[in-house]
C-alpha cells in the first residue's frame, strides 16, 4: 500500500472502522447468490478512497455521525455498481488482479447484480431523510452514465478533443469524488462556503485523479495496476496523452496513429502509440495538467484550519498524483 494512503487511514482510523459496521449492515441479504457475489466483491474491493473522502471531508468541518458514515457506504455502494457494469460493456475480464464479475458469472447476472447495488444505494440514501442529498446522489449518478455514453460515442469516432476530454472524466469519475467531499460537509455542517470548497476540492481532484490513472494505461505494467497495460487502446479510448501529441505531431504521424486504433491494437502497436506520445509530449503535457488539477484542489481548502485532516487531505492530492496503480 502507498505509504500517503497508508498515513491517511491511519488519521480516519476510527471513523473509517465505523464506516465498514454500515457497510456490512447495509449489503446484508437474505438471497444466497447477492451474498455470494457479495462476499466476492467485499474481499477484492479496492482502497475505498471515495469512503475516506467523505470522511475526511467531514473531519475537515465537525465530528461524523451516523449520517456520515452512510453516506459513505452509498457513494461505494454507487462506484461499485459503476464498476461491475463498466466490466460488462467493456468485457472486462479482470478487476484489481482478479477475475470481474463477469468473468465468473457472465453479463447477465453482472448487470442484475449491478442494478442491484444501484438500488441498494438509493434505499440507503432515502434512510437519511435529506433531500439535497437524495438530490446530488440522482445527479452523480445521472453524469456518471452520460460520461460513459459519452465515451462509447467517441470512441467509435476517434475524434475527441481536449475540451470534451475534460468534459467527459468531469462526468465519469470527477462527479463521484466530487459528490463524495460535498456530501461529507454536509452531513456535519449548514455553511454553503463550506459545502462549495469541499465541492471543488473534490472536482479538481477526481480530474487529476482520471489524469493520472490514463497516465497509468501508457506508464504501468500489469502486476502493478491489476489490469492489461494499454487497456484503454484496445478499447479505442483517447485519453489526454494522446490528445495532446495529436496536437504537435505532423498530420501524417497522427493518420497512422488513428489508423492503427481503428483496426484494433495488438502488443506491438500500444508501444508504438507510447514512443508517439513520448517524441510528441503528449505523456508530459498530460502530468502537467494533472498537476495542475492538484494544485487547484489544494488551494480550494487553503482557508482551513492545519491540523491532521487538512495535512491528510493535501496528503490526499500528493497520493494521487504519486500512485502506481
Amino acid at each position: 500500500m502507498h505509504t500517503y494512503l497508508r498515513q491517511i487511514q491511519n488519521t480516519l482510523k476510527t471513523d473509517y472502522s465505523k464506516y465498514k459496521e454500515t457497510f456490512a449492515t447495509v449489503m446484508t441479504s437474505n438471497v444466497v447468490l447477492i451474498d455470494k457475489i457479495t462476499k466476492y466483491i467485499v474481499r477484492h474491493k479496492g482502497k475505498g478512497l471515495r469512503p475516506l473522502l467523505v470522511l475526511l471531508s467531514a473531519r475537515l468541518l465537525g465530528n461524523p455521525n451516523e449520517s456520515t458514515y452512510l453516506v459513505a457506504t452509498i457513494v461505494e455502494l454507487l462506484h461499485t455498481a459503476t464498476l461491475v457494469h463498466d466490466d460488462v460493456v467493456d468485457n472486462a475480464q479482470v478487476r484489481r488482479s482478479f477475475p470481474s464479475i463477469n468473468a465468473i458469472w457472465k453479463n447477465k447476472i453482472s448487470v442484475l447484480m449491478g442494478d442491484y447495488l444501484l438500488s441498494k444505494s438509493l434505499i440507503a440514501a432515502t434512510q437519511i431523510g435529506n433531500i439535497e442529498i437524495m438530490h446530488i446522489l440522482a445527479e452523480t449518478a445521472k453524469r456518471l452514465s452520460k460520461g460513459e455514453l459519452f465515451q462509447i460515442e467517441k470512441s467509435r469516432k476517434l475524434d475527441i478533443m481536449e475540451e470534451e476530454y475534460y468534459q467527459l472524466i468531469s462526468d465519469k469519475t470527477a462527479a463521484l469524488i466530487a459528490a463524495c467531499c460535498e456530501l461529507g460537509s454536509i452531513t456535519v455542517s449548514n455553511n454553503s462556503e463550506d459545502r462549495k470548497n469541499l465541492r471543488t476540492y473534490g472536482e479538481n481532484l477526481g480530474i487529476a485523479f482520471q489524469i493520472k490513472d490514463d497516465l497509468l494505461d501508457y506508464e504501468g505494467s500489469q502486476s502493478v495496476l491489476g489490469k492489461p497495460v494499454g487497456a484503454d487502446l484496445k478499447e479505442k479510448k483517447i485519453t489526454l496523452p494522446l490528445i495532446m501529441s495529436f496536437k504537435n505531431a505532423p498530420a501524417k504521424d497522427k493518420k497512422t496513429i488513428i489508423k492503427l486504433l481503428k483496426k484494433g491494437v495488438d502488443r506491438g502497436d500500444i508501444k508504438k502509440i507510447v514512443s508517439f506520445c513520448e517524441e510528441y509530449g503528449g505523456l508530459n503535457s498530460a502530468q502537467d495538467a494533472a498537476l495542475h488539477f492538484a494544485q487547484k484542489a489544494k488551494d480550494s481548502i487553503i482557508g482551513y484550519s492545519d491540523g491532521p485532516y487538512l495535512r491528510s487531505a493535501k496528503l490526499f492530492v500528493d497520493y494521487v498524483i504519486s500512485r502506481k496503480r
